[in-house]
């Protein structure tokens, strides 16, 4: 079975790995799908996004990496997967992801949505608040694979010198 792990992971997060870890035991094949949203104006590109996540997840021999502009259910079915794997941090995702689950089935029949939790350590970290605290020059150290605390330094002190 295949499961695709949609999302922007603009930058990926220890809980995207707890999460893609998870899935590896459950599916033969997890396929993270890192979507262009050029609209969410992320603070890294596309193929940054790829090449940091592929460094983060390279020991799971399950796991690979594709990005894509596209309808995610169109993705989805590309690969020939049967799976839609989501992350739930707290019952305020639950909404949201409940919405999404519920379209998804709607356009693709054929495709489940599974919901998984990560480790408890990782429920509040989420991109959005990993970007904020290392724009302010805190420490990330423990949010994020080291390859990407190391980018988003980098980031974030090109930015500085370019203000």
């Amino acid at each position: 079975m295949i499961a695709v792990y949609p999302g922007t992971f603009d930058p990926v997060t220890n809980g995207h790995i707890d999460l893609v870890y998870r899935a590896s035991r459950l599916f033969d094949e997890v396929i993270i799908g890192i979507a262009s949203s050029q609209r969410k104006r992320p603070l890294f590109s596309l193929d940054e996004r790829i090449a940091l996540t592929r460094e983060a997840v390279s020991h799971w021999p399950n796991v690979r990496v594709e990005g894509f502009d596209s309808l995610l259910i169109d993705f989805v079915h590309a690969k020939k997967a049967n799976v839609i794997i989501r992350g739930l941090r707290a019952v305020s995702d639950f909404e949201y992801e409940f919405q999404l689950a519920s379209m998804n089935r709607h356009l693709a029949p054929d495709v489940e949505s599974v919901f998984l939790t990560p480790a408890e350590q990782h429920a509040f970290i989420s991109s959005s608040l990993v970007k904020e605290v290392s724009s302010l020059a805190g420490d990330i150290s423990g949010f994020v694979p080291e390859q990407v605390a190391l980018a988003l330094k980098a980031r974030h002190e090109k930015t500085d010198q370019e203000d």
